[in-house]
């Protein structure tokens, strides 16, 4: 089967009611098992919109935060974009499966990736993205360019979606404290590309730093800003709110 053929395909399975009732089964999960072992806070959920391409953009602080996105939102279900690594062993390849995630190879340019992420958003699916592709346990760090490219190709709403205080979540479970997480989703928006088909790298290279001050400003815990931290420095040539 052809490239092409396996991403049809995967758009396709995407309307499936076994999938969506698999989905629906381990997002229910989700919430009454992880969320209660947590003191968990949850805001801006109206900031999601209930239909149409839609870009979660997290920040990656812990093992816990897809996850966490997954069972935050409720209006639709999230798709995540998780590492090829997560399918080397029987308890990441059973939650892949299962909820039908979509893999990246890092490290590299992978482009299957990508058009899966663009295919996804044109069919009006909500994907989940983390734009530094790593967990940054000290803060915001330099993101990777995929998430602009994604969004403009798509013209896909993006909304941040910000964790705070999951770091630590195994060792207080195991002794049998409750984390105090927050998730915060910020203010939607899309990228303001005036009509070019192909952006230019540089223009990519902005509109992610835009988008990453959005993101610092959805995160509560101040000391996690990391080199996004000076809000003062943010800028919205290239945002266009909703």
């Amino acid at each position: 089967m052809s490239a092409t053929s396996l991403v049809e395909t995967y758009i396709a399975r995407q309307q499936n009611p076994g999938l969506r009732l698999r989905r629906h089964m381990l997002r229910t999960v989700i919430r009454q098992i992880p969320f209660r072992m947590c003191d968990l806070r949850i805001a801006g959920t109206d900031h999601i919109p209930d239909e149409g391409p839609v870009i979660m953009m997290m920040n990656h602080i812990s093992a816990l935060d897809p996850g966490l996105i997954m069972g935050a939102v409720t209006n639709r279900f999230v798709i995540p974009m998780t590492k090829i690594e997560n399918t080397f062993h029987i308890a990441g390849a059973l939650a892949v499966w299962w909820w039908d995630a979509y893999t990246v190879r890092r490290g590299e340019v992978d482009r299957s990736a990508l058009v899966n992420s663009i295919e996804l958003l044109k069919s009006g699916q909500c994907i989940l993205i983390a734009p530094e592709g790593h967990r940054q346990k000290t803060g915001l760090a330099r993101p990777k360019e995929g998430l602009a490219y994604v969004a403009t190709k798509a013209n896909a709403v993006i909304v941040p979606a910000a964790i705070s205080g999951a770091i630590g979540w195994k060792e207080k479970w195991l002794k049998l404290q409750r984390p105090h997480i927050e998730i915060q989703f910020g203010r939607p928006f899309r990228f303001r590309t005036g009509g070019q088909k192909r952006v230019p790298r540089e223009e990519l290279a902005s509109m992610t730093d835009e988008a990453m001050y959005q993101l610092a400003a959805a995160v509560t815990d101040e000391s996690m800003r990391g080199i996004y931290s000076d809000l003062s420095k943010a800028s919205e040539r290239f945002l266009e709110f909703i």
